[in-house]
C-alpha cells in the first residue's frame, strides 16, 4: 500500500481533539495518585518527605496507558485517515452510453461493405462486448425517433435488438435529430449520472439544425458524431440483395454529405468521427465518454478520498481485547476462535436469535439480496414491495403475485404485468403496464413491455384464428373390461403444435416495427 504523505490528510480532524485529551490522561492520572501534592495543605512540606513511605513502583504499564492508545488509535480512525482519491465509475468503464442509429433508406447504401447499416451494427456488436456490465441505451431514429431499449447492462439482450434494426421499420422519412436528443436527455434524467448520446448516421437534415445547442443546455448529455459511408455515396441494396433503381433503371444513390455532418456536429458542439476497419473507432468513442464522465462528475460532485481508518481496527480489537481480563495476562483463545470466525465463509443468511438482536428482519433480508439468496431473503423481508422483488428473482411467481397485488405503486404494478406475460396472460400484463404509466408516465421499462405484450397478444388472437383444422392421428377407446363407458381421447398431431407455437412467436424485428408504428400514428409518444 503506497501512501503519498503530500496527500495525506484528515477527513474529520475534529475528532483528533480526542486522542489531545487522551494524550494527557497518564498525566491526570499520575497526579490524582500524588500523596505528597495533596497533603501539602495539611502537613507541613518539609516533614512530608519522612512521613510517607512510597514504595517502589517497578510497573511502567498501567490501565491508564492501555486506555490511552485506545483512545489515540480511535480518535484516529474515526478521524478518517486518507491519502488516495476515490477512484469514479468513468475508470471501470461505467460511463452510461446512449446509441442512436440512423435508419433512414441512405444507411442501405453498399459503399460500406456489406452495407452501412450491417457495417455499424457490427461496430456496436464489438462495442458492447467491450462495455460488457456498463449501462447502454439504444434509439432508433429517421424521420421520428424512438426508444428500441431503456439503459441496460445486459449485452446479449442489446445485441439482439441492434441485429433486428432495419431501413424498414421507421415509415416516416428524414433524420430528426431534435427527437433524438429529446428521448436521451429524458433517458439520462431518469440515470441522474452524466452520460454520452453516440448518433451512428451517414448525414442530417440541415434545415432541423437550429435550436439544437438549446436543447443541450443546462443537460449532463455529451453528443458524438460517427459517420457511416465514403465522400462517393454508394448503391443502395434493396430487400431483395439487388441494387434499388430509379423509374430509369439507374442505381440509387445513398447521400452521404460531409458537409451536413460537419454542420450536424458543429450545431451540438460535437466531436465528428467515422467508422473504422480496426478497433480505432471503438477506442475513440470510449475515450470521449470517459473523459465527458470524469469532468462532468468532478463538476457536480465533490472530490472523493478513500477512508482509510478502517485499517486501525485489528489493533483497535487486540487492545480490546487485552482490556477484557483485570491484569495484563491475555488469554489467546478467544482471539484465535475469534479470527477463525472472521476469516470462516459466510454462509446465507438465516433469521436466529443473535441476529434478530442486532439487525431488523429487513436488514436481513436486503443482506440475503445483495448476496443472491433469493429465497432467504424473500422469507426475511417484511417490506411488501421488497419481498415482492425478491420472490419475483426466486421464480417464486406465486408469492410475488400476492405481494405485489397488495401495493398500488407503479413499480408493482410493473412487476405484476412482468409476471403475467411469464404466464402467457397478455390481457391482465397489458391492464398492469397501463396502471403502472398512470401512475409514472415517465416509465420507459414499462412503455417497452406494454408494447411487447401487445404484440403478443395481438400474435397470439392470430395465430389462434389462423391455426389449421387438423384431424387425429388415432382415437383411442378408454374401455376397461366390466368397467366404465367408452371415451374418445384425441392426439392432435405434432405439426399443428409447432406451427401454433411459430405463429405465436414474432421476432423483435417485427415487434419493433409494431411498436414505431404505433407510436408515429400516436403523435410520436412513447
Amino acid at each position: 500500500m503506497d501512501i503519498n504523505l503530500s496527500d495525506l490528510h484528515f477527513l474529520r480532524p475534529l475528532w483528533l481533539l480526542l486522542a489531545l485529551f487522551a494524550a494527557l490522561l497518564p498525566l491526570i492520572w499520575r497526579r490524582s495518585r500524588d500523596l505528597q501534592r495533596r497533603l501539602r495543605g495539611n502537613i507541613a512540606e518539609h516533614l512530608l518527605p519522612h512521613l510517607l513511605v512510597t514504595p517502589q513502583d517497578h510497573q511502567r504499564l498501567r490501565p491508564v496507558h492501555w486506555l490511552c492508545a485506545l483512545l489515540i488509535l480511535g480518535a484516529i480512525a474515526t478521524a478518517g485517515p486518507t491519502w488516495e482519491q476515490d477512484r469514479p465509475d468513468f475508470l471501470e468503464n461505467r460511463a452510461p452510453l446512449i446509441v442512436a442509429v440512423d435508419l433512414s433508406p441512405s444507411m442501405d447504401a453498399s459503399d460500406v461493405q456489406p452495407t452501412r447499416l450491417e457495417a455499424a451494427k457490427h461496430t456496436l456488436h464489438n462495442l458492447i462486448q467491450r462495455r460488457a456490465g456498463a449501462r447502454t441505451a439504444l434509439i432508433a431514429y429517421a424521420g421520428s425517433a424512438h426508444l428500441v431499449l431503456p439503459p441496460t447492462d445486459d449485452p446479449t439482450l442489446l445485441d439482439s435488438f441492434i441485429q433486428a434494426l432495419g431501413t424498414g421499420l421507421i415509415d416516416k422519412p428524414g433524420k430528426d435529430v431534435s427527437a433524438v436528443i429529446k428521448q436521451a436527455r429524458r433517458l439520462l434524467s431518469a440515470e441522474k449520472t452524466p452520460g454520452t448520446l453516440l448518433l451512428i448516421t451517414d448525414g442530417a437534415d440541415a434545415a432541423q439544425l437550429d435550436g439544437l445547442d438549446q436543447q443541450l443546455r443546462g443537460s449532463a448529455l455529451q453528443v458524438l458524431v460517427l459517420a457511416v459511408g465514403n465522400e462517393d455515396g454508394g448503391v443502395i441494396q434493396g430487400a431483395n440483395g439487388q441494387p434499388k433503381t430509379d423509374s430509369n433503371g439507374r442505381p440509387v444513390l445513398g447521400s452521404f454529405d460531409q458537409a451536413a455532418l460537419k454542420q450536424l456536429a458543429s450545431a451540438v458542439d460535437a466531436p465528428l468521427g467515422s467508422l473504422t476497419l480496426n478497433d480505432d473507432d471503438l477506442d475513440w468513442i470510449e475515450l470521449h465518454a470517459q473523459q465527458h464522465f470524469q469532468s462532468a462528475s468532478a463538476e457536480q460532485q465533490e472530490l472523493h478520498w478513500k477512508d482509510a481508518g478502517y485499517w486501525l481496527c485489528w489493533p483497535l480489537l487486540l487492545l480490546a481485547l487485552v482490556g477484557v481480563r483485570k491484569g495484563w495476562s491475555v488469554n489467546w483463545v478467544p482471539a484465535l476462535l475469534l479470527a477463525a470466525g472472521l476469516g470462516w465463509p459466510a454462509a446465507p443468511a438465516q433469521a436466529n436469535a443473535l441476529t434478530d438482536a442486532f439487525f431488523t428482519r429487513d436488514q436481513q433480508g436486503r443482506w440475503a439480496f445483495e448476496h443472491e439468496h433469493w429465497p432467504q431473503a424473500a422469507a426475511l423481508f417484511v417490506d411488501p414491495y421488497w419481498k415482492g422483488v425478491a420472490a419475483y428473482h426466486a421464480s417464486d411467481y406465486d408469492l410475488a403475485l400476492a405481494t405485489f397485488a397488495r401495493l398500488d405503486t407503479p413499480q408493482a404494478y410493473f412487476y405484476l404485468g412482468n409476471i403475467y406475460v411469464r404466464r402467457f396472460k397478455f390481457d391482465q400484463a397489458i391492464a398492469a403496464y397501463t396502471q403502472a404509466l398512470k401512475l409514472q408516465p415517465q416509465f420507459p421499462e414499462a412503455t417497452a413491455n406494454l408494447a411487447l405484450a401487445q404484440a403478443l397478444l395481438k400474435d397470439t388472437d392470430s395465430a389462434g384464428k389462423n391455426a389449421p383444422e387438423t384431424k387425429p392421428d388415432e382415437v383411442k377407446f378408454d374401455k376397461a373390461p366390466g368397467k366404465g363407458h367408452s371415451k374418445k381421447v384425441e392426439t392432435e398431431q405434432a405439426a399443428s403444435d409447432a406451427l401454433w407455437l411459430q405463429n405465436l412467436s414474432t421476432s423483435p424485428a417485427k415487434f419493433l416495427k409494431q411498436k414505431f408504428s404505433l407510436q408515429d400514428q400516436a403523435g410520436g409518444k412513447p
